[in-house]
C-alpha cells in the first residue's frame, strides 16, 4: 500500500508500550494457564497462589459440575450452531431460565452468550437516542459500550456519589426521553457496594428505571448469595438484574432479569441475541450445577466472605491501602504504572498471581493490584501469599530503563 495514503493499520504500527514492557520483563497480560487446581495454577512450569480468578466459589473444579458438561455433551454434542431464535434453544437452556429467575425473584431471565453481551445488548437495545441515561463513573466496559450502542444522551455522575447523581437528575428533569440509571452492584476494580437504597429512592423521584450489574455480587453477598440487589432487599425495586456466568458459576454467559414483557421484546429485537450462536450445551449444564449447588451450599458464600475480610485486615495491618472493599475483591493499591507493573512482577516471580489494574481503570498515580478470593482457598494458601506480598512490598525499588515507559505514558 503506497505510505502516504492513510492506512487504518497505522496505529497498530505505531503500538509500542506493551513491547516496552515485555523488554523489561515486567508485562502482565495473557500470561496462559499449564494446569489448575482452583487456589493453585502452574504458569511458566511454576506453581503460583491464584488471587486472580473470579472463580468466587471454587466450583470450576468441582466434580458435580464437570460431570453435568460431560453428560451435556454427550447428549447434546459440543455445540448449539445457532442463535436461541432459531435452533440453539435447548431445554436445558429454558430450565436455566426458570432456575435463575427463581433465584434472583424476578418474573423472567433471558440468557446472553456472554456476559458483556447482556450489558451491552440489553441497554443498546431498550434505551434510544430519545432516552438519557445516568451512569456512574466506574461502569463496566459492557455497560458504556451498551450506552454507545443506544445513542442515549449519557450524563456520568461521580462514583458512588448520590449528591452529584441527584443533581444532575434535577438538572435533567425536563428531558423527554425515558431515563436509565445503570450501575454495577459490586464494582469489580475496588469491591465497593454502590449505595442501592439511595440509588432506588432517586429513581423513584425522578421516574428512572434502575439496571444494576450483579457480575461480581452473586455469589458473593447478599442472602443465599443472591447479590446486592438482595443485600438491600431491593428486588421488587431494581428493574433489571444483569449479570455474567462467568465467575460464580463456574463457565460463561450472561443474564438480564427482569419482566415477562421485557424478556420478549429483548428477544424480538436485540441483535447481539438474535444474531449470535447460543452458548453450548455443556455452558448451559454447567451453570445449572453451579447454581444448584449455590443453593444448596451457602456456606461457600460465607467462606469466601471470611477469606476476604481476613485477607483485607491483614493486609491493611501491614500498611496497604485496600479502598473500601467490603466484598470477594481486594484491591492493593500500589502508586505509579512503573512501580505497579514491578511489584506484580515481582509477586508473581515469587508465586503469588494476581491482576495489575492501570490506567484508564484507575487514576495515573492510584495503579493497583487486584487481589480476589474463592471459598477453596484454604488459610495457608493465604497466609503464603501475605508473606511473599509483604517482603516485596519492602523493596520500591524501580529498574531506572521503566523510565522509559514512563516516558511513553507522559506523551
Amino acid at each position: 500500500m503506497d505510505s502516504t495514503k492513510k492506512d487504518i493499520f497505522t496505529k497498530a504500527g505505531a503500538y509500542k508500550r506493551h513491547k516496552i514492557a515485555q523488554e523489561h520483563g515486567v508485562y502482565p497480560f495473557f500470561r496462559p494457564l499449564e494446569d489448575s487446581e482452583g487456589s493453585r495454577v502452574v504458569i511458566e512450569d511454576k506453581p503460583r497462589i491464584m488471587l486472580g480468578s473470579n472463580n468466587y466459589l471454587g466450583l470450576t473444579h468441582d466434580p458435580r459440575v464437570i460431570e453435568a458438561a460431560k453428560d451435556a455433551i454427550d447428549k447434546f454434542g459440543t455445540g448449539c450452531t445457532g442463535s436461541r431464535m432459531l435452533n440453539g434453544t435447548l431445554d436445558l437452556h429454558n430450565q436455566l431460565e426458570e432456575e435463575l429467575a427463581t433465584f434472583l425473584g424476578k418474573e423472567a431471565v433471558l440468557l446472553w452468550s456472554t456476559g458483556f453481551m447482556s450489558n451491552s445488548g440489553s441497554v443498546g437495545t431498550l434505551c434510544t437516542r430519545k432516552d438519557i441515561i445516568f451512569a456512574d463513573r466506574e461502569d463496566h466496559a459492557s455497560l458504556i459500550d451498551g450506552f454507545v450502542l443506544s445513542q442515549s444522551r449519557l450524563v456520568r455522575f461521580k462514583h458512588n456519589d448520590m449528591a452529584d447523581l441527584e443533581r444532575k437528575l434535577e438538572a435533567n428533569k425536563d428531558h423527554p426521553g425515558a431515563k436509565l440509571i445503570a450501575v454495577d452492584g459490586v464494582y469489580s476494580m475496588t469491591g465497593e457496594i454502590a449505595p442501592l437504597d439511595k440509588l432506588a429512592v432517586l429513581a423513584k423521584k425522578y421516574s428512572a428505571r434502575l439496571l444494576v450489574d450483579e457480575a461480581h455480587a452473586v455469589g458473593t453477598i447478599g442472602p443465599g448469595g443472591r447479590g446486592s440487589v438482595a443485600e438491600f432487599g431491593l428486588t421488587d425495586a431494581v428493574d433489571l438484574i444483569t449479570g455474567t456466568f462467568s465467575k460464580s458459576l463456574a463457565s460463561m454467559g450472561g443474564f438480564v432479569g427482569c419482566t415477562q414483557e421485557v424478556k420478549e421484546y429483548l428477544m424480538h429485537n436485540s441483535r447481539q441475541l438474535m444474531y449470535t450462536a447460543s452458548f453450548t450445551p455443556s455452558v448451559a449444564a454447567t451453570v445449572l450445577a453451579a447454581l444448584r449447588i449455590l443453593r444448596a451450599e451457602p456456606e461457600r458464600v460465607e467462606q469466601v466472605r471470611a477469606n476476604a475480610l481476613w485477607m483485607r485486615a491483614e493486609l491493611e495491618d501491614m500498611g496497604f491501602n485496600c479502598l473500601s472493599s467490603d466484598t470477594a475483591v481486594v484491591p492493593i493499591v500500589v502508586g505509579p504504572v512503573e512501580q505497579l507493573l514491578w511489584f506484580n512482577q515481582r509477586i508473581f516471580e515469587e508465586g503469588v498471581f494476581a491482576n495489575p489494574v492501570l490506567p484508564p481503570a484507575v487514576p495515573t498515580n492510584a495503579c493497583l493490584v487486584r487481589t480476589s478470593y474463592m471459598a477453596t482457598h484454604k488459610r495457608e494458601d493465604l497466609v503464603e501469599a501475605l508473606d511473599i506480598v509483604q517482603f516485596e512490598s519492602l523493596s520500591t525499588e524501580v529498574p531506572v530503563l521503566l523510565s522509559q515507559l514512563h516516558a511513553t505514558r507522559q506523551r
